[in-house]
């Protein structure tokens, strides 16, 4: 099949999208149903309805775009990404995935390329977790019947609800009708940057995703005893910081005991309070992500941060409260679609890498309904949620195209 990526469309579409921001180039700022997203939306529709596909949208915003195949009825093969993008971050996480897909699927149309199966391009909701506290949102509720509750139990800081933000961004109709049926997709295949360095160091252009790390998100609330920094003696004091301290070193202890790369755990979070230099810590708070690929592996790393929590506890003499806020399971990428992308690549001549995702994804809840699996493109020194985040238009074209010729063979099948 003779196929062209236009790769100056392509980036011109990148760049007209990153212009949807709340604050200024570089950086992207698109938090879900703002006004900023709802733009950004409607110039991904008019595109889409452009390349002649149909769209629809759910009760909570993910909108899919489908080209029909000879075989309607068939469940479909999907493709797609995220468009949202926290505070002060780049124009490439998510929407290479999106607009890569959409001009994949222009290229195999214009190759008179004539699917079987139809081939649905799906923008999800709320991948980024800056306004709800939840990452992966709109896949979350996609991938299957949750709490008949989410609409209410989901709220942002100003404590509007779920329901609440969709409807006033015009998605309507209640939110468990979102899940989507049993086999509705054959495979689904995600394009994303690596964000990660791996790809770039070896000089490969193309990483073959097969398994998705998970977080587990941990919030640990430590209750000291305040005063005066000159007046209470160092042998009666009850620090919350220093305990605090402890079990940060303690998390990183717990995952380097795994003695696998694949393992990792931050303190990303140490609020103090009352935060003065002249008085000592009363009350200190720490949030907590631990990553793996293997879930039992994972979670012995939070065993041992309970633990641990426990021992300082006792030995300070201070209530220490841990709550576990998030643990989803990681997921194994279908062998399947691995397969597929890798004849791709073989076919077409092309080195690429097996690799995992360290990062979390739309696709790992995908993969709960649907054989999946990621096609990672190398993204310059690994940077990613930041300004400078960059992927080069040669990167971001070719993924395009092998993303073109595997979801050609998958909707052949």
């Amino acid at each position: 099949m003779h196929l062209h990526i236009d790769a100056s469309r392509l980036s011109s579409e990148l760049n007209a999208l990153a212009t949807f921001s709340d604050t200024p180039s570089p950086s992207v700022t698109r938090v879900v149903f703002t006004e900023t997203d709802l733009k950004a939306r409607t110039y991904f529709k008019s595109l889409c309805s452009a390349a002649g596909l149909i769209v629809r949208e759910d009760a909570v915003g993910n909108t899919f775009a489908r080209w029909i195949g000879t075989e309607p009825d068939l469940p479909a093969v999907g493709t797609g990404s995220h468009i949202d993008a926290i505070p002060n971050a780049g124009m490439y996480d998510g929407t290479v995935g999106v607009l890569g897909a959409l001009e994949a699927i222009r290229a195999l149309k214009a190759a008179s390329f004539s699917p079987r199966r139809s081939i649905e391009l799906l923008l999800f909701t709320s991948e980024e977790p800056t306004r709800f506290g939840i990452g992966c949102l709109g896949s979350r509720l996609l991938s299957g019947p949750k709490s008949l509750m989410a609409g209410e139990a989901f709220k942002d800081r100003e404590g509007k609800t779920l329901n609440q933000a969709r409807q006033a961004a015009g998605f309507t109709g209640p939110v468990e009708s979102v899940a989507l049926p049993a086999n509705y997709y054959s495979a689904f295949l995600e394009l994303h940057i690596e964000q990660g360095p791996l790809l770039e160091q070896r000089g490969v252009g193309l990483g073959i995703v097969t398994a998705i790390a998970a977080p587990a998100s941990a919030r640990i609330t430590i209750e000291g005893v305040g005063g005066h920094a000159g007046a209470v003696l160092m042998p009666g004091r009850r620090d919350a910081l220093l305990a605090g301290a402890e079990i940060a070193l303690a998390v990183e202890a717990a995952a380097l005991s795994t003695n696998s790369i694949d393992t990792v755990a931050t303190t990303g979070v140490c609020q103090v309070s009352p935060g003065a230099v002249n008085s000592v810590p009363s009350r200190c708070t720490l949030e907590i992500d631990v990553r793996d690929i293997d879930q039992a592996r994972r979670d012995s790393v939070l065993e041992k941060i309970v633990a641990a929590c426990r021992e300082v506890s006792t030995r300070r003499s201070i209530p220490i409260h841990y709550q576990l806020v998030n643990a989803d399971p990681p997921a194994q990428c279908s062998p399947e679609i691995v397969e597929a992308i890798v004849a791709t690549c073989q076919a077409e001549g092309l080195p690429y890498d097996l690799m995992i995702s360290r990062a979390y994804h739309d696709s790992l809840f995908m993969s709960r309904i649907a054989p999946t699996a990621m096609l990672f493109i190398p993204c310059r020194d690994g940077v990613s949620h930041r300004p400078d985040e960059y992927a080069s238009p040669e990167a971001i074209a070719l993924g395009a195209r092998v993303l073109a010729l595997s979801l050609a063979r998958l909707s052949s099948s």
